[in-house]
């Protein structure tokens, strides 16, 4: 029986609270004691969150919000905790460093307690999949972590974060894929369509080989998956025909041995090649013969 999973004393919603101001009171500085408030907080103080699940910044988006900022300002405060006389950063790393890029000194946080870590890895993740643009990698990974780290279950994680539930195994199937595929995928040099159509594929070399024909000749998504459904067409018919061989061969073999015998013989296939060979008789005096025809092979 699974034991239930802790849950944390406050939902998301009452620690990231949606909308919250576009900006802190003008001059309002952190107090160094208050949590659950929005402030001015000195860039240079923000440590980087060790549970963030984006790995990759696009520096073309980067330098687009670097100009937003400036034109407009930050519009949506960044979430940190405190942690001794600095702040760890929980959400909004795109926006910290496209507000260094913009020579900012400050930004406009919200800062809450966090006190486990536990908590803090299940903030970072959920906070950044809601409100992040994570490519389909880092949406798969931060899924494993919350459900292997946090121990969620599928369900819980679904109501947590409000997907279905084969939405999350969908995403979790893609770590499946060779790190060739999934740096396309990180890289969106391949859609999350494309690669669901790819995992259906179990040989690694046509998996391979559909994946390379693909990014070199730009096939969407639909021909992607009749190049998919052929290959299992043929690997159904490539069975078929095997096992009807194989059922040929062993009703030659029961023939020649029912005939050397004098009596029926079932040959049939077990598991890992091996098999057996099922010899009947219907009376003593049938087993007395068959022992002595057995007596007469040379060995």
């Amino acid at each position: 029986m699974t034991k239930a999973r802790p849950v944390l004393g406050r939902g998301l919603e009452s620690l990231i609270p949606r909308p919250v101001p576009a900006s802190p009171p003008a001059g309002r500085q952190d107090d160094g004691v208050s949590n659950e408030v929005i402030v001015h907080i000195d860039l240079d103080k923000i440590d980087k969150n060790p549970y963030q699940p984006r790995a990759e910044f696009d520096p073309v988006a980067l330098d687009e919000l670097k100009r937003s900022i400036q034109e407009k300002g930050i519009i949506q405060p960044i979430t940190v905790r405190r942690v001794d006389q600095r702040y760890q950063l929980i959400s909004g790393e795109r926006r910290v460093r496209a507000a260094r890029g913009a020579g900012l000194l400050q930004i406009p946080a919200y800062i809450i307690r966090v006190e486990t870590t536990e908590e803090m890895l299940e903030l970072a993740l959920v906070e950044n999949l809601q409100r992040e643009h994570l490519n389909p990698i880092e949406v798969a990974i931060s899924y494993r972590r919350l459900i292997e780290e946090c121990s969620f279950t599928h369900d819980q994680l679904s109501q947590r974060i409000g997907k279905d539930r084969s939405t999350i195994t969908n995403f979790l199937r893609l770590l499946k894929l060779p790190e060739t595929i999934q740096t396309a995928l990180r890289k969106g040099d391949l859609t999350t369509g494309h690669a669901r159509a790819l995992i259906n594929i179990e040989d690694p070399a046509v998996q391979m080989g559909i994946f390379e024909k693909t990014m070199k000749k730009g096939l969407s998504v639909r021909e992607v998956e009749r190049l998919v459904q052929n290959w299992g067409r043929h690997i159904t018919r490539r069975v078929k025909v095997s096992t009807q061989e194989v059922s040929s061969a062993l009703s030659n073999v029961e023939d020649k041995l029912r005939q050397t015998l004098g009596t029926k013989v079932r040959v049939r296939t077990l598991r890992a090649g091996k098999g057996e060979i099922v010899i009947e008789y219907y009376s003593a005096d049938e087993l007395d013969r068959l022992l002595e025809l057995f007596a007469t092979i040379e060995v």
